[in-house]
């Protein structure tokens, strides 16, 4: 074993988390450093101070630990025999742990939402990015709040919506700075980015009711739930321990790991939950309603989702808590953001979180597509969408292929809201609309495409065919598909507003009493079996010409023919 001053190995043996106190080693005699008189360095576990002309060690131990009576420790910790004058300059080793202590604070790093803090013995107020706090404050996120507060040391203290937590203890030591920083979780949970205290002997506590979680440089979280104290590390290790039972039921939690403390009893450590998986199709958004699908597990119980602008989730703009595995959320302005994912399991430990940046693009939206829809019946196409707001443009394409890789038509630069060509052969294709927008530097931007629509080019109704039998009755045949219904008619002008005849038929054919002489215009318009109503077929002409009848009211014919009137 190594041969390690007994001193350290108390030290360790009391740590709360002994793991990071074998990686350090105490600052070797052997060492040789040099500074100043009267100045000091750190060089931890210790502090050196260069000793002045006529110090001692307990002039020392009175100025540096506010007590003259350390100085048996200085001198074992120096190997000085006794309190008498030391030379100008010579090392002196003092343990951090004797150095006085003095307020420290922290600051508001990021917030969201409306939390609130109440100051000792002051009334509560809004907290803003910037905010100092002390030792003794209290802290409310409330409702959708989030804030992050950042210490001297560089750790970061994380607290979602629901939470209340207190800093009852904010302090550092005297002229090192190493953070002694204690948080009461009193509802809700904390997540906790703690920079390595193994060097500067420095310490975290997050302490709820059942459980006290001690670290020496990690990233976990603590939630209070029905349940107990949940404690999951995600990166080092955490001594977890419920104060009112025995030592013995301390445990260790390290990375990927979870347990729920409990008033009768620290759990046992479980596997955290995998980080989920996400597509990548969903690294861009193109809605404002931003949406995400993983896969489900049978294993999890629910799904924490936070919005933010960094990796680490430092400054969350929205949080969710999901029963299902599609999440949503609205409001957020285009830009770059991270999405932060973690599983929760049976006990209600939070996973391995999934941290993934995406874009947002949903500006300006597409207007809305009206046709075609479905399939159109017609010698060309009319593409018709609404006004999108504040539009100098729109773009407008056509493809063979959901993914738009085979493009037909691509037709940029349109003013109007419609647009129509005969150029589409029949068979099936998929179109979308974009709205182009000036910025205020004058450049143009085009908004993401519209939901895709699909439509099958069919061959438009055929006209009605026109058999003059010469007999007391006329007829009209026209191609028709099974389960068609039509609507024929019958005009004395091509406009259609003085009309003959308008009749619906199931029949791909029409027999009616012959019609006075005369020109008329004939139309039909099918209707599918699925409801689509088609377009109106090319308008026909037709003349009925007048004949001479006999008493019967039947045609006067001759060997030519049928005997006109001559009109």
């Amino acid at each position: 074993m190594s041969t390690l001053p007994m001193t350290l190995l108390r030290q360790c043996q009391t740590s709360l988390l002994v793991v990071f106190c074998l990686i350090a080693s105490p600052f070797s005699f052997a060492e040789k450093v040099s500074g100043e008189p009267g100045t000091v360095l750190a060089t931890p576990p210790d502090m050196t101070y260069f000793a002045l002309q006529g110090d001692t060690l307990s002039g020392i131990s009175k100025r540096f630990t506010d007590k003259a009576l350390n100085w048996p420790i200085l001198s074992k910790r120096n190997h000085i025999a006794d309190d008498r004058a030391i030379p100008v300059g010579t090392a002196i080793l003092i343990p951090l742990e004797l150095l006085p202590e003095e307020d420290s604070e922290a600051r508001v790093l990021a917030l969201a939402g409306n939390p609130t803090y109440k100051p000792v013995n002051g009334d509560e107020l809004p907290l803003a990015i910037g905010t100092v706090v002390k030792e003794g404050a209290q802290i409310f996120t409330g409702k959708n709040g989030f804030i992050t507060l950042a210490f001297p040391d560089n750790s970061r203290v994380s607290i979602p919506s629901n939470s209340q937590i207190s800093l009852s203890k904010l302090r550092k030591t005297k002229y090192t700075g190493s953070p002694r920083t204690e948080i009461s979780l009193i509802e809700g949970k904390v997540e906790s980015h703690v920079s390595s205290l193994v060097s500067n002997k420095g310490r975290f506590e997050v302490r709820s009711p059942l459980a006290v979680a001690g670290v020496r440089g990690t990233h976990f979280r603590v939630g209070v739930t029905d349940a107990g104290t949940a404690n999951e590390v995600l990166e080092g290790g955490v001594a977890v321990n419920n104060p009112v039972l025995k030592k013995s039921d301390n445990i260790v939690l390290p990375a990927g790991k979870g347990n729920i403390v409990t008033s009768t009893a620290v759990g046992k450590a479980v596997n955290l939950l995998p980080a989920p998986q996400l597509k990548q199709e969903y690294w861009l958004q193109v809605r404002p309603t931003i949406q995400f699908l993983i896969d489900k597990t049978d294993i999890a119980r629910g799904y924490h989702v936070q919005i933010a602008k960094d990796s680490q989730a430092l400054d969350v703009l929205a949080e969710k808590y999901f029963k299902e595995n599609r999440f949503k959320f609205d409001g957020l302005a285009d830009g770059s953001y991270f999405v932060r994912i973690a599983a929760i399991d049976q006990y209600g430990l939070e996973g391995i979180p999934l941290t993934q940046a995406f874009t947002l693009k949903a500006r300006p939206e597409p207007p809305f597509t009206l046709q075609p829809k479905n399939k159109i019946r017609s010698d060309k196409t009319d593409f018709v969408w609404t006004e999108a707001s504040n539009a100098l443009s729109y773009h407008l394409q056509v493809a063979t292929d959901t993914d738009f890789n085979n493009i037909v038509l691509d037709q940029s630069n349109l003013k109007d809201v419609q647009f129509s060509t005969n150029k589409l052969n029949n068979g099936q294709y998929f179109w979308r609309i974009a709205t182009v927008v000036t910025q205020p530097d004058g450049k143009l931007d085009q908004g993401p495409f519209s939901d895709t629509q699909a439509f099958t080019q069919l061959p438009p109704q055929a006209a009605a065919a026109f058999a003059d039998s010469e007999g007391k009755e006329i007829s009209f045949s026209w191609a028709a598909e099974p389960g068609q219904q039509f609507l024929i008619q019958i005009a004395k002008d091509s406009e259609f507003k003085n009309m003959y005849l308008s009749r619906e038929s199931t029949a791909a054919e029409l027999k009616i009493p012959r019609p006075d002489a005369g020109q008329y215009f004939i139309r039909v318009r099918a209707t599918d079996p699925d409801g689509y109503v088609g377009a109106f077929s090319s308008t026909q002409k037709i003349t009925i010409k007048a004949r001479w009848l006999d008493s019967a009211g039947d045609a006067i014919k001759s060997i030519a023919g049928t005997v006109g009137t001559g009109f």
